[in-house]
């Protein structure tokens, strides 16, 4: 049972209460109104208002009209979603992930598309590797990196095309496909071959190889890649490498369809 909050000793007393707020409603079935949320976490009501109101305006909460009472919003099942999804990733993939890692010598992505764009949900460097400026969480354009290329390639045509018309093709340097046309004949290269790559496309430097991993439906699920310097991943190398990034989103896949490879 929840009593006062006590933020007299954190440094972000607003965040502390907005927790504080969330942590309430998950042991409230029916919801609760404001001035029960204020009295029992011992708040101004002014104050528990203002919070309310900030997460609600984040979809963290929502207040129905008929009754008055706060309950979870869209955005936290959107999160618990996201939570549970890369908890099975992370379980399913772990170690088909380091082996690639360990076997290259080169940094590992795991992406996903979400919400027009390629996150990355799982990285892996190996200590001698030049450090690669990406982390969990972050999101990439899909048309100049090879996760989102592959991730981009399996889309239907009409899916494809708001894409482009939404967002367009930024261009991050002269390699980057910034013509819709041409993207497009690029995308079918990458279908037909099973791999993307990202040659400078995204920043100058640096290559990436990407596979499609496929779920039970044989839709595209994920991306697996290895990303280098330019000098790490050469063009006498870069065959030995799209075969042991394919084999990795192969094995992966298998994992996801229930039928691991011995």
């Amino acid at each position: 049972m929840f009593n006062s909050v006590n933020t007299s000793s954190t440094p972000a007393p607003a965040l502390s209460r907005g927790l504080a707020i969330l942590e309430l409603l998950a042991e409230s079935r029916r919801g609760l109104t404001l001035s029960e949320i204020a009295r029992r976490l011992s708040l101004a009501k002014s104050s528990t208002y203002q919070l309310l109101k900030c997460l609600e305006n984040r979809r963290y909460v929502h207040c129905s009209a008929k009754t008055g009472r706060y309950l979870f919003g869209l955005k936290l099942l959107h999160l618990s979603r996201m939570a549970l999804r890369l908890l099975k990733w992370q379980e399913g993939t772990s170690l088909l992930l380091r082996a690639l890692m360990d076997e290259t010598q080169l940094t590992v992505h795991l992406g996903l598309l979400e919400d027009d764009e390629a996150i990355l949900i799982e990285k892996l460097e190996p200590r001698v590797a030049p450090r690669v400026a990406t982390w969990l969480g972050r999101r990439m354009e899909l048309h100049c990196t090879a996760v989102g290329k592959v991730l981009m390639a399996y889309l239907p045509e009409e899916f494809l095309d708001r894409l482009i018309a939404q967002h367009g093709l930024p261009r991050h340097n002269d390699n980057t496909i910034a013509s819709a046309r041409k993207l497009k004949e690029h995308l079918k290269k990458v279908r037909a071959l099973g791999y993307a790559l990202d040659d400078e496309e995204d920043e100058v430097g640096f290559r990436c190889v990407a596979a499609p991993i496929m779920d039970d439906r044989a839709a595209v699920a994920a991306a697996v890649s290895v990303v280098g310097t330019t000098e790490e991943i050469t063009a006498p190398r870069l065959p030995s490498l799209v075969e042991k990034v394919k084999a990795t989103a192969a094995a992966i896949s298998e994992v996801l369809r229930g039928n691991p490879s011995e």
